[in-house]
């Protein structure tokens, strides 16, 4: 990883490699196709193949985002995504310092943020490029725009003839991934310097947040418009992997009825937006955590606003849009918040006792965890209570995926036991413990359900 900066004859490099598509750029024949593509290695050329490469100038990254956006062609598209993503790997916009604790007196490393990087997603700082984001193809997104893509993304999955050779709809899922890398690889820095010093500041102005604070932006439309997209997708990919098996089952099958190449581009382009979708939301609930630990401690102001808990919105959304539920926890893999996306589902029908006892198990908080909710349902008359206010389906589905995402997770964040045994014992206890009371969890809900 480099740090970008170097100025070494990059005007010299910009005039030379941009004058490949001052001839064509307003063109849209074969010959434009190949100067934007010999303009994409000619920037690979000057800024990754060389260990010491040199960072492309403001107009050079504008031009490349410019073919993203346009999405004139598959190829074009993809090779600028791949580009735009080694590039910001190469020359990171933000950064920790690498600290030597052998000459230093302080561990704590120091977040670098390169402030003449070139962004391709608008935030108060450069008011003035994103009043002219929406018209420049290789301006930075607005807010505005973040939002319009994703309803965009929306609406083209959600129709029943969507084909993957719908080249504007993959470019519109590979500008998303590209915009969602850029969120991540500007917020981990950001928050682990956060979780150090506790300064609220650094999440205060990382691009996310910032986006999530705009006027612009309603977060409940973002989030249902997300659930949408990684639902659809989903489903998406479930239909064409069964057309790709019927199809090398059938040789009858017309050509122009079915393209193969198109359609496993989609699966991947698909999935991979799937798997942004995920990163976008775990991102913003990770910021929440630590926006609520900011509030705890006073370091947030009004300026900040106020924004409702992701988490929340997702609840809502999956209580009272039941079709997505079973899709959602398909998709949604990652163990920490699929487990608490669970949890929190399950509390929210299952009653917690009113009076505790000195013989109460557990600690207090372990009511509301994955196991408390399983011992909830121990006997046929705690199972029967609960199935009364949700279906019993819909609570096997939830249990089946809580108990994967528990299996799923590191063995620090397992539920601990006996405080007086060894790590390996802990985790191994707590592990049976989960396995017997979602076993008898089933047998009680198939006897109250009799």
């Amino acid at each position: 990883m480099e740090k970008p900066g170097s100025t070494r004859n990059v005007g010299g490099i910009e005039e030379n490699i941009l004058a490949i598509l001052d001839s064509s750029e307003a063109k849209d024949n074969q010959d434009a196709y190949e100067d934007r593509i010999t303009f994409l290695e000619a920037v690979r050329a000057a800024s990754i193949v060389p260990k010491d490469g040199t960072p492309p100038t403001y107009a050079m990254f504008e031009a490349i985002f410019s073919i993203l956006r346009i999405g004139k062609s598959l190829e074009l598209t993809m090779e600028s995504f791949r580009l735009l993503n080694e590039l910001d790997k190469r020359f990171p916009r933000v950064y920790s310092s690498d600290v030597d604790n052998s000459t230093s007196s302080s561990s704590v490393p120091e977040l670098i943020v390169v402030e003449e990087a070139w962004y391709p997603i608008a935030s108060s700082e450069n008011a003035s490029n994103e009043r002219g984001a929406t018209n420049n193809s290789g301006g930075p997104v607005d807010s505005s725009g973040f939002q319009l893509l994703m309803q965009d993304l929306a609406d083209a999955t959600d129709e029943a003839n969507f084909q993957a050779s719908e080249t504007k709809t993959l470019a519109n899922m590979l500008l998303f991934q590209y915009l969602i890398n850029v969120l991540e690889w500007d917020f981990l820095p950001r928050n682990r310097i956060y979780k150090e010093t506790m300064n609220w500041v650094v999440l205060r102005e990382s691009l996310i947040n910032m986006l999530l604070v705009s006027r612009k932006v309603n977060q409940k439309s973002l989030t249902k418009d997300c659930l949408t997209i990684m639902c659809n997708l989903y489903q998406t990919h479930a239909g064409f992997t069964d057309d790709l098996i019927c199809s090398k089952k059938s040789v009858a099958q017309p050509a122009e009825k079915f393209d193969a190449a198109a359609a496993i581009a989609l699966l991947e382009i698909g999935n991979n937006t799937c798997i942004a979708m995920q990163k976008f939301l775990v991102i913003i609930m990770e910021l929440d955590v630590s926006k609520q630990s900011a509030d705890i401690q006073g370091s947030t102001t009004r300026a900040d606003g106020i924004r409702s808990p992701l988490l929340e919105i997702i609840l809502e959304e999956l209580t009272y849009n039941k079709d997505i539920l079973d899709p959602f926890l398909q998709v949604f893999d990652e163990p920490k918040w699929k487990l608490e996306i669970v949890v929190k589902y399950l509390w929210k029908y299952i009653a917690k006792p009113s009076i505790r006892t000195r013989r109460s198990n557990g600690p207090p908080d372990d009511d509301a965890s994955f196991n408390g909710a399983l011992k909830c349902f121990s006997n046929i008359t705690g199972a029967k209570s609960t199935i009364k206010k949700i279906r019993t389906e819909v609570v096997q589905l939830l249990l089946a995926h809580g108990f994967q995402a528990h299996l799923s997770l590191p063995c620090e964040n397992l539920l601990v036991g006996d405080t007086s045994t060894s790590d390996g014992e802990t985790s191994s206890g707590s592990l049976v413990e989960v396995c017997e009371n979602i076993i008898s969890a089933f047998k009680n809900m198939k006897a109250a359900d009799k």
